[in-house]
């Protein structure tokens, strides 16, 4: 199977997840997705209030050689089992999510073009941006609501790590994207990435 790999970066609350989940909904099980996020290292030796404080927006925080395996292994036509990682507890869980391989894989994280390694798997390479104040107002709704998380944590959390690595890891790597759009809604940019993968997908099935 020719696989082709479209990396979607951005920072926290920049819309790729809304992205992401459009494609989704478009293409259904037509793609495949996978998230860096579901990469963050095992932890299960370490205080839950000490794993509260460590900097989950360094690329170190993240098992990349993982997924870098996972992604080759979906290349070469092999279906795989990824971590899932669990927000509430700051910690991967027990479970995981079988793949198969598709033609198109979707493969979405904050810090996805930050590694060369998964930088160069990425055949079109995506960056969704948006205004600093957009994304923390995102992210505290998201936390809140979805991760279970309280708001002084958050607030730390974004002044202490979020920000800064945003800066040093994540803004930089928006220079590497093929594509650079500024929200997850942004329906133009959505019917070009669209249009493109429907074409990946009719050429595949005629080869």
């Amino acid at each position: 199977m020719d696989c082709i790999i479209i990396g979607i970066a951005g920072g926290t609350g920049s819309g790729k997840s809304t992205f992401t989940n459009r494609l989704k909904e478009r293409f259904s099980d037509d793609i495949a997705v996978i998230y860096h996020d579901n990469y963050y290292k095992r932890q299960d030796n370490v205080p839950f209030e000490i794993r509260k404080m460590v900097n989950y927006d360094h690329p170190d925080a993240l098992e990349t050689d993982l997924m870098v395996k996972h992604l080759e292994m979906l290349k070469n036509g092999e279906a795989v089992d990824c971590p899932v990682y669990d927000y509430s507890q700051h910690n991967r869980s027990d479970q995981t999510i079988h793949i198969e391989p598709r033609r198109i894989i979707v493969a979405e994280g904050i810090l996805l073009l930050a590694d060369p390694r998964l930088r160069d798997l990425c055949d079109i390479k995506i960056f969704v941006e948006a205004d600093a104040d957009e994304r923390i107002l995102r992210r505290i709704v998201r936390d809140v609501k979805e991760r279970g998380r309280d708001l002084d944590n958050i607030v730390q959390q974004y002044l202490t790590t979020v920000k800064p690595m945003h800066y040093m890891f994540v803004e930089p790597t928006k220079a590497t994207a093929d594509l650079v759009i500024n929200s997850g809604m942004n329906d133009v940019a959505f019917d070009i990435v669209q249009t493109k993968i429907r074409l990946l997908l009719e050429a595949g099935a005629h080869e």
